[in-house]
C-alpha cells in the first residue's frame, strides 16, 4: 500500500438485519482526496451471497443505519459536506430519504423506541449566543468563558461546558404523507401560513451538566436509560452511572448504586427487560483506571452483577448489542484480536474468534453479522456460522503483505508478544521498532494502514504489545504503574533483538524509532537511554508529565494515576527530564488542535533538542487533534505519510 492508497480503504460498519433476515444494510465509508473528507453511503446485501452489495442511498456521508422494529423504517444520520449530521428516514424498500433534525452541532447517535413510535437521540445543546446560535456573532466576539470545573474541555470537541451531550425524543412522522410546502407570498392572509419549519418537534428530555450516551429504550417504551456522570463528585473522579429518563419527561433517576465505583461506557436492554452495561471498576479513589479492563454487567433487583472476569478479559472495544431474548454481543480484546462473544446470566460463550478483529456486530434470531478487519482487508462485512466466518462484501483492493506473529522471550523471562512486516526480497532492510499509544491499547492482527505504508516502502515494520498493553490479563495492564519507562522499555527493546535474530533479512545497524501518544512518550524515553537508532520520529507525545495537568484535557488524572503524584517520582519518568541525553536525530510530529497531548508538549521537547544541537524537525498540523493518523483529513494523512517517508529516506535509506 502506499500513501496515495488511502482512499481504496473502505470502513464498513452499523449492520442492521432485516426482520425477515434475508438481508442487511450496513454504512460503508472511505477518505476522499478530491473532497478531502470521510464520504460514505448505506449498501443493502444479500445474507445468502446471491448478489453483491448494491448503494441503497447518495448522501455525502450516510451513516448508522436501523431498520425500526416492524422493519419498514431505516432510519440513519446524513452529513452534507462541511455540515454536521443529521436525522434522516426513509422506507426500508427504498425512497427519497425525509429529514427528522436541524440541530445547529448535529445528531451524535440515536435509538428506535421499541414501540416503533419514537427515536431518542443525543445532540450537543449549544449555550445561547454561542456557536453559531446567533448569526454573524464570530466566535472571537462571544461573552468570556467563566470556568469553574476541571474537565471543561475534550480532545476533538473543545469547549464542552457551554455546549453538553443531551438526550432527545421525536415522534415518528409518516414517510408517506404529503409533503410540506413552503407557502409563496400574498398579500391575501387566506394563503400566507406563517409556517416557517416542516420538521418535526424534539423534546428535550436532560439538562444536566454532563454530557450524556450513550443510551438504550426500556422494553415498554416508557423510559431511556442513559449513561451520565451526574453525581456531585465528577468532577474528580471517573465515575459514570446509569439514569432512567422518562420518555416524557421528567428528572432522570439513578439506577446503579450511588456508592459504585463503577465508570459506565455502553448500555443494552434485552426484551425481556434485562439491562446490560458494559463498565471498568475505578476502586475506592474513583480515579484507579490505570490498566483496569472492561467487563460486562447486568442490574438484577437493581444491583449489577459482574457477568466477565476483568483479570482475564476485556470488553472495552465497540458496543453492546442486543443478541437475543436475554443475551447480548460484545467484543473482547485478546492476544491482539478482538474476539466476539455472547453474554448472558450465566457463563459467556465464545461466538467468533480468530486472526481478525471484530469492529462491529448485529443479530436478529441466530443470525449473527460481523464487520471485521483482517491482516489483509481494512473492512469486510461477514455472517458467523458455526464460529466461522463468510464474507459477503469484498471490498478490499490495495495490495497488502501479511506480517508474521512472533513471541519472544524477555530479559526478566517474561513473554513478549508481537509481529515483524518484511518487504519482499532478500534485504538486508532497514528496520522500524513502532509502538503504539494507550498504553492500555494494543497493536493487533487486523489491516493496519501504518506497517502496510512502511513496508511497501522497503522497511521492515518491528511492533509488538509490551506490558502495560491490554489484552493480556490485569497485572500485565497494570505492571507498569509507577515506573513507566522500565519494564515496557525492556519489552520494546527485547522484542526488538528478538526480531532481529529471527531473521537474517533485518539489518541491525540500521534502525529506527517511532510511536504516537503513549508510543511518542516511550519512543523518546528510549532514544534517552539506547543510542543504537539512526533516527526517530516522535508523534503527539506525552513528552513532559509535568506540564500536563491544566492543559491536557486529560491531565487531571491521567498523570498522577500511571506516574504517581510525587513530583521527584514524576520526573524519574519523565522524557523531557532526561532530553539532555538524547542525540538521535529526531522528527516532532504534532497537530496544533490536540487537546489530549496538548501543541506545547511538542514544542518545549523540540525546542530543547535543539538548544542542545540535536538534529531535530518540527511538523505541525494546522486543524488537526489527537486523532490526525486514524481520522484527519485525509489529505493530512497522506501528507503525514509523506513527511515521515522523507525523514526515514534521508536518515534510513533503502537500498535494495
Amino acid at each position: 500500500m502506499k500513501a496515495e492508497d488511502l482512499p481504496l480503504l473502505w470502513s464498513v460498519s452499523s449492520p442492521s438485519i432485516a426482520p425477515d433476515g434475508a438481508s442487511v444494510v450496513f454504512a460503508a465509508s472511505h477518505a476522499s482526496l478530491e473532497a478531502d473528507a470521510y464520504v460514505g453511503q448505506l449498501f443493502r446485501v444479500a445474507l445468502d451471497g446471491s448478489s453483491a452489495p448494491q448503494r441503497v442511498t447518495r448522501g455525502f456521508r450516510d451513516s448508522s443505519p436501523a431498520h425500526s422494529p416492524d422493519g419498514s423504517l431505516i432510519a440513519f444520520l446524513r452529513a452534507s459536506a462541511g455540515s454536521a449530521p443529521q436525522l434522516y428516514l426513509m422506507p426500508a424498500r427504498g425512497g427519497e430519504p425525509l429529514q427528522l433534525t436541524d440541530r445547529l452541532l448535529g445528531v451524535a447517535s440515536f435509538s428506535w423506541a421499541p414501540s416503533g413510535a419514537s427515536i431518542a437521540f443525543t445532540s450537543r445543546e449549544p449555550e445561547h449566543g454561542r456557536y453559531g446560535s446567533i448569526e454573524k456573532l464570530d466566535a472571537s466576539a462571544e461573552a468570556p468563558r467563566h470556568i469553574t470545573n476541571v474537565r471543561y474541555k475534550s480532545n476533538g470537541t473543545g469547549y464542552i461546558n457551554d455546549r453538553r451531550t443531551q438526550v432527545f425524543a421525536i415522534e415518528v412522522p409518516a414517510v408517506d404523507a404529503e409533503p410540506d410546502y413552503p407557502a409563496a407570498p400574498s398579500a391575501d392572509e387566506r394563503w400566507s401560513t406563517g409556517a416557517t419549519s416542516t420538521l418535526p418537534e424534539a423534546r428535550q428530555l436532560t439538562t444536566g451538566d454532563d454530557d450524556h450516551g450513550p443510551l438504550a429504550w426500556t422494553t415498554d417504551s416508557s423510559a431511556i436509560i442513559v449513561v451520565a456522570s451526574l453525581h456531585e463528585q465528577r468532577d474528580s473522579d471517573l465515575r459514570a452511572g446509569l439514569y432512567r429518563v422518562p420518555a416524557t419527561g421528567g428528572e432522570p433517576e439513578l439506577i446503579t448504586p450511588a456508592d459504585s465505583q463503577l465508570s459506565v461506557s455502553d448500555v443494552a436492554v434485552t426484551p425481556d427487560g434485562t439491562v446490560f452495561f458494559a463498565a471498568q471498576n475505578m476502586g475506592e479513589s474513583g480515579r484507579d483506571f490505570v490498566g483496569q479492563s472492561s467487563a460486562i454487567y447486568a442490574l438484577v433487583d437493581s444491583v449489577p452483577v459482574q457477568l466477565t472476569n476483568p483479570a482475564a478479559t476485556d470488553f472495552d472495544e465497540g458496543h453492546l448489542s442486543v443478541a437475543s431474548e436475554s443475551t447480548v454481543l460484545a467484543v473482547n480484546r485478546t492476544r491482539g484480536t478482538l474476539e466476539l462473544h455472547e453474554i448472558a446470566l450465566g457463563d459467556p460463550e465464545t461466538v467468533a474468534s480468530g486472526n481478525f478483529l471484530v469492529t462491529d456486530h448485529a443479530a436478529l434470531d441466530d443470525i449473527t453479522v460481523v464487520a471485521v478487519t483482517t491482516p489483509t482487508a481494512s473492512s469486510e462485512l461477514a455472517v458467523v456460522e458455526n464460529g466461522a466466518l463468510r464474507f459477503v462484501t469484498s471490498f478490499a483492493t490495495v495490495p497488502t503483505i501479511e506480517p508474521r506473529e512472533l513471541e519472544i522471550i524477555g530479559r526478566d523471562g517474561y513473554p513478549v508478544h508481537g509481529w515483524v512486516s518484511t518487504p519482499a526480497g532478500e534485504g538486508p532492510h532497514p528496520v522500524l521498532l513502532m509502538i503504539h499509544g494507550g498504553p492500555h491499547s494494543q497493536y493487533g492482527v487486523g489491516f493496519f494502514d501504518e506497517t502496510q505504508v512502511f513496508t511497501e516502502a522497503g522497511y521492515a515494520v518491528v511492533y509488538c504489545n509490551p506490558r502495560g498493553a491490554a489484552g493480556y490479563g490485569t497485572e500485565h495492564a497494570r505492571s507498569i504503574r509507577e515506573r513507566m519507562g522500565t519494564l515496557d522499555h525492556f519489552d520494546v527493546i527485547d522484542f526488538l533483538e528478538g526480531a532481529l535474530a529471527s531473521d537474517e533479512r533485518l539489518d541491525a545497524t540500521r534502525l529506527g524509532i517511532m510511536g504516537g501518544s503513549y508510543g511518542g512518550y516511550l519512543t523518546a524515553w528510549t532514544i534517552a537511554h539506547d543510542h543504537r537508532f539512526t533516527a526517530a520520529i516522535v508523534e503527539r507525545g506525552f513528552l513532559d508529565p509535568e506540564a500536563f495537568p491544566g492543559t491536557s484535557d486529560i491531565g487531571d488524572f491521567f498523570g498522577s494515576e500511571y506516574m504517581g503524584s510525587d513530583p521527584a517520582r514524576m520526573r524519574e519518568q519523565s522524557p523531557q527530564a532526561v532530553v539532555a541525553h538524547v542525540t538521535t536525530p529526531t522528527f516532532v510530529v504534532h497537530s496544533e488542535q490536540d487537546l489530549r497531548c496538548p501543541l506545547g508538549q511538542a514544542e518545549r521537547y523540540y525546542a530543547s533538542l535543539r538548544s542542545q544541537g540535536v538534529e531535530a524537525e518540527l511538523l505541525i498540523f494546522p486543524g488537526e487533534n489527537h486523532e490526525l493518523s486514524r481520522a484527519g483529513r485525509p489529505r493530512h494523512r497522506v501528507q503525514r505519510f509523506e513527511a515521515m517517508l522523507d525523514w526515514w529516506h534521508r536518515y534510513l535509506p533503502v537500498h535494495n
